[in-house]
């Protein structure tokens, strides 16, 4: 670190020091003025957010990091500016939003700068180091914003697919899963999870797969049906293909796709036709009369 960096560092650092809470209201009412929130975040969120980022940043300032790896090497800063982005993420703010509030906290430093000192050079080094330290931050909250919004996206196509794969009792100890729309390998590994669970909670032998709502049967999805009956075998259950319309009879069959292992019937009623006489089991042999 050079004597002049060091100089600057420690100059903002005086500065902010004793004056978190102005710096932190400063920078709260800059964001509102700014209109750059959307409404996800409320004023006390934007509140408790300043007070723990201001604070992290004294802190990080007054280690022995290099100004440029204070965001991401300070455990405090670091959290302090993850637990930020992540918030904006799940509040639904944009990344416009979240940049426009990191800039809004370089004008709130600077001014507090501004009145610690009317020294040019020194108000141009601090303004470079503030530049600098809040980049790095700003970089940090970029990626996190990113990584936050990728997981709710993809726990949100999760829910999706369980809502779009129900299963559903539809007799004691037969289950029935109505499949509509694509049948991929995400979606088989749904099906066959939810299916494998509800096997067990309901103690179900018997578990019927409606494909009527699938428009294309093709090898791939043909092997992830056999995949799911497979497991439900496993599962010591019974399982039966419903559905199987005229042309799809046809796709498979051009296609020399072999379901012969696997039971199968045109409509989701015979299906459960056939699954009320395997879950009934045999008939009780009449008592015969011993003959003299």
């Amino acid at each position: 670190m050079s004597s002049s960096e060091a100089v600057a560092r420690k100059r903002v650092a005086d500065a902010m020091r004793g004056r978190v809470e102005e710096i932190a209201d400063r920078w709260v009412r800059l964001q509102v003025q700014q209109a750059a929130l959307s409404g996800g975040t409320s004023e006390s969120e934007l509140r408790e957010e300043a007070d723990t980022l201001v604070a992290a940043l004294v802190t990080g300032l007054d280690s022995a990091l290099p100004i440029d790896r204070v965001a991401t090497s300070h455990a405090e800063l670091n959290r302090a500016v993850t637990d930020l982005s992540l918030n904006r993420a799940r509040g639904g703010e944009s990344p416009t939003a979240t940049a426009l509030a990191v800039l809004a906290l370089k004008e709130a430093l600077l001014e507090a700068v501004q009145e610690s000192t009317q020294d040019s050079g020194e108000l141009f080094s601090a303004a470079l180091l503030i530049n600098r330290l809040l980049d790095g931050a700003g970089a940090l909250s970029f990626d996190t914003y990113v990584e936050g919004r990728e997981e709710i996206i993809r726990r949100q196509s999760r829910q999706l697919l369980e809502l779009s794969t129900p299963v559903v009792r539809l007799w004691r100890q037969v289950l029935g899963v109505p499949l509509i729309g694509t049948l991929d390998t995400a979606r088989t590994q749904v099906v066959m999870e939810n299916l494998l669970q509800a096997i067990q909670d309901q103690e179900a032998t018997v578990a019927i797969i409606d494909i009527t709502g699938v428009p294309t049967v093709d090898t791939a999805v043909a092997q992830h049906l056999m995949q799911t009956v497979n497991a439900v075998r496993l599962m010591g259950a019974d399982c039966i293909i419903s559905g199987i319309r005229p042309p799809i009879a046809q796709t498979i069959a051009q296609l020399g796709i072999d379901l012969s292992t696997i039971m199968t019937r045109a409509t989701l009623s015979d299906a459960l036709s056939e699954a009320i006489k395997l879950t009934a089991g045999p008939l009780p042999t009449p008592d015969v009369p011993a003959s003299r």
